[in-house]
């Protein structure tokens, strides 16, 4: 096995047991805003230390970091918040590998945000993929009634929640290759770890303000569950590096279709750590989105 096959899936591996912990925290211990706290408090400390222990190694001076840097930093550090907390407020609404499949979505709504934003065409494969994954979002969008399903689908919490997070995710990816071509560095490690690092920290400062205004004592409560919340931070932490080392060696296309696989390890987590139940439309929503979706970085 190739090595950056073998880092596509150890990333998707590594985001599923990440979310896993999160939905188990979420589930009375945590709100979904303290669950998402855990993400990036217990993760920047490591990769905050990454960054210097990488330049001492490599005998490489510190990166300059351009303007531009920080919108597209503060963006994408916006975004990414906004989804996993979107992630984790889902799986309180459907099963586990129901929200890891909505999520999937941001692949497909990052094509879209590229033509909105700047003028990307999109190939006739594309829209294929589009209206592919639009109707494996209304077969899994189960409506309280019988009557109106496709509005009603539409309008369901669930639904919302599911495809908020994959249009924020698709705009943190933006925000975040704007903040790494800001990295002064031809070391494609140092851009995105440097970057990492700063968003990161950034995220956890605001996160935790956010957090003690508005709702007093979940910080407490977040560094009281230390235990299980320090590995969703080194689990972060592992997804983040062995994506951005898979992208040194192959294709973004390629390693995205590979860590579909996501998709799977979701289905095994819902049934044998959740005992969850998965029906078949959703299984039939999830294989189209996951098609969908298999498209859309393929044509890219």
């Amino acid at each position: 096995m190739e090595p950056w096959i073998a880092l596509s899936v150890a990333a998707a591996a590594f985001q599923t047991l990440r979310f896993m912990l999160q939905k188990r925290l979420s589930m009375g211990m945590l709100s979904a805003g303290g669950a998402t706290l855990a993400r990036f408090w217990y993760s920047s400390p490591f990769v905050a230390a990454l960054v210097p222990l990488y330049l001492t190694a490599r005998e490489l001076p510190a990166p300059a970091i351009a303007p531009s840097f920080w919108p597209y930093a503060l963006a994408g550090g916006a975004s990414q918040i906004l989804a996993t907390w979107c992630v984790v407020a889902l799986f309180a609404q459907r099963n586990f590998a129901v929200g890891i499949t909505f999520k999937k979505t941001e692949v497909v709504q990052t094509a879209l945000v590229g033509f909105v934003v700047l003028g990307d065409r999109i190939p006739s494969l594309g829209i294929a993929a589009i209206l592919v994954g639009l109707t494996g979002v209304l077969a899994l969008s189960e409506p309280p009634e019988p009557r109106h399903r496709v509005w009603a689908g539409l309008k369901s919490r669930a639904t919302i929640l599911g495809i908020a997070s994959g249009a924020f995710f698709a705009v943190s990816a933006v925000g975040y290759r704007g903040a790494t071509l800001a990295v002064d560095s031809a070391d494609p490690l140092l851009r995105a770890g440097l970057s990492l690092a700063i968003i990161t920290v950034m995220q956890s400062i605001a996160l935790s303000l956010w957090l003690v205004v508005r709702e007093p004592g979940e910080f407490s409560r977040v560094i009281a569950v230390w235990r299980t919340a320090l590995w969703i931070g080194l689990s972060g932490l592992a997804g983040s590096l062995c994506w951005f080392t898979a992208f040194t060696l192959q294709n973004a296309a390629m390693v995205f279709a590979v860590g579909q696989v996501e998709v799977i390890f979701s289905i095994l987590v819902a049934t044998m750590v959740f005992g969850e139940r998965i029906s078949r439309r959703e299984l039939t929503g999830m294989a189209l989105i996951t098609l969908s979706v298999t498209i859309a970085v393929l044509v890219r």
